[in-house]
């Protein structure tokens, strides 16, 4: 596999070019660190002249080498620093680019995703091109630049040496460029089987009660040991191609010292140079043998970054298949909803045929049905979670693809059962890190949920600290908090996907009036097991694997005895539904 220096390029341009500034400081501390490496090796052949015979002051000759040895020092501390700043900021700015554009990709492509494997592609790889941004240029492109310097000097030293060293560099790099690309695919299977996992682990432990609970700590420690072999075996087949790498430099590096030796060991027994001539061409032996040596540590550091650059554009050329629309105006208060024809599918399975509805503003449905019915994916393709196959679904009479994702988000919101609460304060949980939205908004509104006196409870007040997950709460306490993020959002339509289904009815007891309060003027679907719940609910549509089996007013349906929803009130919802 071959990755072109093209896209190297094309990406430090990207993330170079708004630090221009600090870069071009960067260059000329680069180019005059490599100034000095070249002008301290003439500084000591003088030196060495003049202690066999020269009239050179050597006092004069040790404190200019003193003083430009620390010049240098200083110069490469600077270099350092500056490369790695510009490596992070542009490392920062990749990270955040690379993780918008994961939050941006729709459920199609994080449902084939462990969390696990995102995380590796977001920092992990990001983290390894941090090295890229800085070393590229700092070691890469200024070694090359030592070299040809050294090159000019030792041609001017004399003219056969220069063309020797010269054929001797071209080899060299030519022979580096040959294995350059040796190592990226097995480095690529390295950093995927890293990915796998870590995103193995992830899942495990965050199941850690189930495992536990279910006796299935062995199978577990199975499962990871294959995944520890895939692992191991990329990391042999990797540690195989990197020695080639390292055999091929160790080789360039002998080479080059045992052309030094003979080259100055015969122009000085011909007298044609100085001793200090002699030591000035084997210095700058070992100076070139350096930049060789850097070059091919970064060669085998590129394959580690070649492949994390193949990985972090693999993620970045993936497209949402959900697209923003042309902009249509998201209208405020409450919103009609019409199905027309929809259908849709997971893949090669199909979840709903041909559903077709017409809810009015303001009003209320309740949506019925077994497990698998299509009831949550119909409430996905409303918040355009997922985009229809065929037909549409329309908000007051507009296409909800024609609203940009971010409107549509604000104006429809849903809530489920399983409510995500982040390691942050209760002020950023509730608004989702929102800073305009205020204090006094949140206490009123946790004064229409009946959470005051719990607020008030806590000596941090909306500072206090929830932990991930809300470990920190009982299941009912969360679902208020998710209630309580809907009244702040404010939207025209509410889809409740069996939100109270974890509550004890005493806390559910406790929503009735805020769930009122919050689909007053609004428009509303709930999906619900229980027989409390569905009673608010103005119209009735039941579900059956994927096709509206009834639809109709609530109490219409409630007192046909053929009716399908007569039946679920006889039975019982929650045994019909089970």
């Amino acid at each position: 596999m071959h990755v072109p220096i093209g896209r190297y390029w094309t990406l430090l341009v990207t993330y170079l070019r708004p630090q221009w500034g600090t870069f071009a400081l960067l260059v000329v501390l680069l180019l005059s660190g490599i100034g000095l490496q070249l002008l301290i090796p003439q500084i000591t052949r003088q030196f060495l002249d003049a202690a066999t015979g020269s009239n050179d002051p050597l006092l004069g000759l040790a404190a200019g080498f003193i003083g430009l040895a620390f010049i240098q020092q200083v110069t490469t501390l600077a270099t350092t620093y500056y490369g790695e700043q510009v490596a992070w900021r542009a490392t920062n700015a990749l990270r955040s680019d690379l993780t918008q554009h994961i939050l941006r990709l729709d459920l199609h492509f994080h449902n084939n995703r462990s969390v696990g494997e995102l995380i590796e592609r977001a920092d992990t790889d990001v983290t390894q091109l941090a090295e890229f941004f800085s070393r590229l240029v700092v070691l890469v492109v200024g070694n090359l630049l030592l070299i040809g310097g050294i090159l000019l000097l030792l041609t001017a030293e004399d003219w056969r040496m220069g063309i020797g060293f010269l054929a001797f560099s071209v080899a060299a790099l030519g022979t580096l460029a040959l294995v350059r690309n040796i190592a990226i695919p097995y480095e690529r299977a390295r950093k995927q089987a890293q990915a796998e996992m870590v995103g193995y682990l992830e899942e495990r432990l965050v199941a850690i009660e189930d495992i536990r609970s279910n006796g299935a700590e062995a199978v577990m420690i199975d499962g990871l040991t294959g995944k520890h072999h895939v692992l191991y075996e990329s990391w042999r087949a990797l540690a195989g191609r990197s020695a080639v790498l390292s055999g091929v430099n160790g080789s360039v590096m002998t080479a080059a010292y045992i052309v030094t030796f003979l080259s100055a060991s015969a122009l000085f027994e011909a007298q044609a140079i100085t001793l200090g001539t002699a030591y000035l061409i084997f210095n700058y032996a070992v100076l070139l043998t350096r930049p060789f040596n850097e070059i091919s540590s970064q060669i085998d550091r590129f394959q580690s970054i070649g492949a994390s650059v193949e990985r972090v554009e693999e993620i970045l050329h993936i497209q949402p298949r959900i697209q923003d629309g042309g902009g249509a105006n998201v209208p405020a208060g409450a919103l009609s909803i019409t199905a027309e024809g929809v259908s849709f599918s997971y893949d090669s399975t199909t979840v709903l045929h041909s559903i077709n509805f017409h809810l009015e503003k303001g009003q209320v449905l309740g949506v019925l049905g077994r497990t698998g019915s299509g009831k949550t994916t119909l409430a996905r393709l409303l918040a355009r979670l997922y985009d229809v196959n065929s037909g549409s679904i329309r908000l007051n009479d507009v296409d909800v693809r024609q609203f940009t994702q971010a409107d549509l988000r604000q104006r429809v919101t849903m809530v489920t059962q399983d409510v995500q609460l982040f390691d942050a304060n209760l002020r950023d949980n509730l608004t989702f890190f929102n800073r305009e939205i205020s204090d006094d908004r949140i206490l009123h509104v946790m004064e229409i949920l009946g959470l005051h006196d719990w607020l008030a409870a806590r000596p941090a007040g909306l500072d206090s600290l929830i932990e991930s997950g809300g470990r920190n709460l009982s299941a009912g306490e969360a679902q208020l908090l998710a209630f309580a993020r809907v009244f702040l959002a404010d939207p025209g339509l509410v889809i409740l996907d069996e939100a109270s289904a974890r509550l004890d009815p005493a806390t559910e007891a406790r929503l009735e009036r805020a769930v009122d309060r919050l689909l007053d003027q609004r428009t509303a679907i709930i999906i619900a097991h229980r027989l409390r719940t569905v009673q608010r609910a103005d119209v009735i549509m039941i579900l059956d694997e994927g096709r509206v089996v009834e639809w109709g007013q609530r109490e219409q349906l409630a007192a046909d005895p053929h009716s399908h929803f007569y039946h679920l009130l006889q039975t019982g919802l929650e045994e019909a539904l089970a």
